[in-house]
């Protein structure tokens, strides 16, 4: 099943309008929370984490994303600062486009705007369900509110089609449980064929 959650903006149309080609190395950041965004940004190859830390210095993951994904963009249509880092997990080659470009090519392209439009606000649609579901006291469902927020933003929503790129400790800190909680639930939801692990990797 298609979705409109990830949207890419094909690669020779940003290129014609100077959009330029950036290789990062693991553990590079791509901007920092306190940045003013001034490029559209579209994974190439490789893996960007956005998240940010609260004044403990405890880590907040805002999703992990891949290839054909794009990041920042809802902060492009805002007079704001960057309010996460974006961060590579593993070499990347990202396509970076000015802002002033992007705005041009929606002027031009007005199906790729309204394209933009729908991806955004299905961001936001699963953001605010999975805020919902991580005020529920049952684990399953915080975890099951987690992992569709992250999996909405991928082409395939098939069964088990999304590899949940987390550590179990990290799972606890974005829904609020204890990581106790959060590895005997797992097994549970395994059971019920909700999920599955291969290689010790979720697959949801």
């Amino acid at each position: 099943m298609k979705t409109i959650s990830c949207m890419k903006i094909d690669e020779d149309l940003l290129r014609s309008n100077g959009g330029e080609i950036r290789n990062y190395n693991s553990k590079d950041f791509i901007f920092r929370s306190g940045d003013k965004p001034l490029y559209y940004w579209q994974i190439i190859e490789g893996n960007v984490k956005l998240n940010h830390y609260n004044e403990d210095g405890k880590e907040f993951i805002h999703n992990i994303l891949g290839e054909n994904q794009s990041f920042g963009d809802s902060c492009l249509f805002v007079d704001k600062t960057y309010p996460m880092n974006a961060f590579t997990l593993s070499p990347c080659t990202v396509i970076k486009l000015p802002k002033n470009k992007l705005f041009s090519i929606l002027e031009e392209y007005p199906d790729i705007s309204l394209e933009l439009n729908s991806c955004l606000s299905h961001r936001v649609y699963y953001k605010m369900i999975m805020i919902q579901s991580i005020a529920s006291a049952n684990p399953a469902i915080r975890i099951k509110g987690l992992m569709n927020y992250l999996k909405s933003f991928q082409d395939d929503c098939s069964a088990f089609s999304f590899p949940v790129r987390l550590t179990r400790q990290q799972i606890a800190d974005l829904t609020g449980l204890r990581v106790e909680t959060v590895i005997r639930t797992l097994k549970k939801m395994e059971k019920e064929n909700s999920l599955k692990f291969e290689k010790r990797v979720i697959f949801f």
